[in-house]
């Protein structure tokens, strides 16, 4: 019988801008460090306070902070009347000394330990969580439900009733309409389609992104390219907010179907994806379970997959807006009531969309779906007779093989950005190595190259069986023309220097991440005027295409350079804003005479500022008020800092006049 399991994430935009701002933006760089500090420290005294005060290598009995405080226990318990005093097996551990060890019996000189039966039984981990964290299951019939709350939110994410309301938008001709909404928004009110201006009146605290369904749709690709690869070799994506996923025949890999359900909400709610899946017979039932059931997890036994779409709404069907309203115009609310009704009345009064649905959903009709096909690999192999150990023989065989991998890849119309050699020794133990480009290249002697510095760290061991060499990562990369600078041609021109050869050669030693470009971005706040981009990246285009008939089009003067020389910036940008202490200087618009940063003391010789730097009003409403001043100092030994004051030093609540640097060699 077939299975299918239906996976829906709600807020998946909403999520994706929550996780891209949790990792690109550092710590907040002007919150009181020592305050969290504070907050840690407390909340790690009253965890301890719960626990034994037995440590667990250390020299105290069991008992050693009730027996410290018994006296007080004792008095409490004296001041009670006789009838409520309770038995000593109720307070806990006795700890205490005998008179004599003669003066009772042999039971009573042991600790005597007598604890009370726990009602709770701790249900086991699952996937790398704690107890605590499993779910309840809730039976109902033959469908097994678990409720939302079934992981917890990734590390740094705001949790539901602290998240402040967030929508993303897009513009639709000449108005800003709202995209997605976040919890917290849609409980104020706001839906997708309602326009940003009645939104901001509505709402004034409301945090606005932009949205990015490319984005979006490529990262649900690559999630179903992922699962596809590791869950089941059947997923497609019908939409954009979820995709189904063939488990038949495979769900028995993953411990039974409620196993693999409950792991794939966790694993994305690891990474700050809320998610839902529902199992069932067919498509159109799990598709409605989904978002209609109400709890994160269902599995429904095969066969019962009607009786449960019976109790939802008839929106659970993917119907169009009209048949909807027509529905509740009858007083159809359910497709219980739907089902009862009389089918050629149906198809006369609403045509054949809601029958096929309904069959879909029930069955009666097949739902097939195209499955994502995942892009092949390319690879080449040369297996050997003989094991071979020398660095020579493997520098010939890849010579061979280099050229066979270049020519499958032309074949495939990619391009190789990253490539693995791997080296299958008989003992087992294969010896790998991953080779990176900068760009997409099939270029044989570029990688071969490449790949020969780096044959001292293959260890041979008894013999290599094998080579292997895999495409990691490739991207499309279209025919190319190669001219040969010895050429006596009016083509061999000497054009511009190909500095992907020195990026490949620096990244191969001391790998990508540490090599990096900065771009400029539109923003007046230091800390987002810049972004790291890939060597050879592009530059992002910062200008949006004019209409026809935009009046913009007459300015014909070049646009002003994001990193106006008006303005200087220091050399070094500070990773986030440190604070200094012991700081001199008048109010307001005075620079400081004197500060310490990092224990050392800097005395001012010289000072140009201040640099008013306003909030970015439109991003959130914390920055409507907030205000920084800029100044370029110079101390006695010549050193050079770029220092800020929070706040104008006239109104409170441009800030608390705390001094910050933010960067070194202005």
């Amino acid at each position: 019988m077939k299975r299918v399991a239906s996976l829906y994430l709600p807020n998946w935009s909403i999520d994706r801008v929550r996780r891209n701002e949790r990792r690109k933006s550092p710590l907040p760089a002007e919150a009181d460090g020592r305050a969290a500090y504070a907050a840690l420290g407390a909340e790690a005294a009253a965890e301890r306070a719960k626990q034994c005060s037995v440590p667990r290598k250390g020299h105290w009995r069991p008992g050693a902070r009730w027996a410290r405080d018994r006296g007080e226990v004792e008095a409490a318990i004296e001041a009670l009347p006789p009838h409520q005093r309770p038995p000593l097996r109720e307070l806990g551990r006795l700890s205490e000394k005998a008179d004599s060890p003669f003066a009772g019996s042999h039971r009573e000189l042991s600790r005597r330990t007598e604890a009370a039966d726990h009602p709770f039984r701790t249900l086991p981990p699952d996937e790398g969580g704690s107890a605590r964290s499993v779910p309840r299951r809730v039976r109902s019939g033959n469908a097994t439900a678990i409720p939302a709350c079934t992981a917890t939110p990734a590390k740094g994410a705001p949790s539901g009733s602290d998240e402040p309301p967030l929508v993303t938008t897009h513009k639709v001709r000449a108005r800003v309409e709202i995209a997605a909404v976040n919890r917290a928004a849609r409980l104020l009110g706001l839906q997708p389609g309602m326009a940003l201006t009645m939104a901001r009146a509505q709402v004034p605290g409301l945090e606005v992104r932009p949205a990015d369904p490319e984005g979006d749709a490529a990262e649900m690709q690559a999630l179903a390219e992922l699962l596809a690869r590791r869950w089941s070799p059947t997923v497609t994506v019908p939409e954009a907010d979820g995709l189904f996923i063939d488990l038949t025949g495979v769900a028995h890999l993953h411990g039974g179907e409620l196993h693999f359900a409950r792991r794939l909400v966790r694993l994305l709610a690891s990474q700050g994806f809320e998610a839902r899946v529902a199992v069932a017979d067919t498509p159109g039932a799990a598709w409605a379970l989904a978002r209609g059931g109400g709890t994160a997890i269902q599995v429904i036994a095969p066969g019962d997959h009607i009786a449960a779409l019976a109790l939802l709404p008839v929106a659970a069907l993917r119907l169009e807006t009209a048949s909807l309203e027509l529905l509740a115009r009858l007083g159809v609310d359910r497709v219980g009531q739907l089902l009862e009704l009389p089918r050629a009345p149906l198809v006369r009064r609403f045509g054949r969309a809601i029958v096929d649905r309904l069959d879909q959903a029930t069955g009666r009709a097949p739902e097939p779906f195209a499955p994502i096909t995942l892009p092949a690999r390319v690879a080449v192999e040369q297996r050997f007779a003989e094991p071979i150990a020398s660095a020579e023989a493997i520098e010939h065989w890849l010579r061979k093989l280099m050229p066979r991998l270049t020519r499958a890849l032309a074949e495939a119309g990619q391009g190789a950005r990253s490539v693995e050699l791997v080296a299958e020794r008989i003992d087992g133990i294969p010896q790998r190595l991953r080779i990176g480009f900068a760009r997409p290249t099939r270029d044989p002697a570029h990688m071969l190259r490449l790949a020969l510095r780096r044959i001292e760290e293959i260890a041979p061991g008894y013999g290599i069986d094998a080579l292997r060499l895999h495409v990691h990562r490739a991207d499309p990369l279209g025919p190319e023309t190669l001219l040969s600078q010895a050429l006596d041609t009016p083509f061999a021109h000497e054009g511009e220097a190909d500095l992907a050869v020195l990026i490949d050669t620096l990244a191969n030693r001391i790998g990508i991440d540490r090599l990096w470009r900065m771009t400029p971005v539109e923003s007046d706040v230091p800390e987002r005027s810049l972004a790291s981009l890939p060597p050879l990246d592009p530059p992002r285009s910062s200008r949006d295409t004019l209409k026809r008939e935009d009046v913009r089009r007459l300015d014909t003067r070049a646009p002003d350079h994001p990193w106006h020389p008006r303005w200087p910036r220091p050399v070094r940008l500070l990773r986030r804003p440190e604070p200094v202490d012991h700081v001199m200087a008048e109010l307001p618009d005075q620079p400081p005479l004197r500060f310490t940063w990092r224990g050392v003391t800097h005395r001012v010789v010289r000072a140009d500022g201040p640099e008013r730097i306003a909030g970015e009003w439109w991003r959130r409403p914390a920055e409507r008020d907030a205000v920084r001043d800029y100044f370029r100092v110079e101390d006695e030994a010549g050193q050079r800092f770029w220092l800020y004051r929070r706040g104008d030093g006239i109104r409170p609540e441009t800030g608390d006049l705390r001094w910050f640097i933010h960067g070194r060699g202005a």
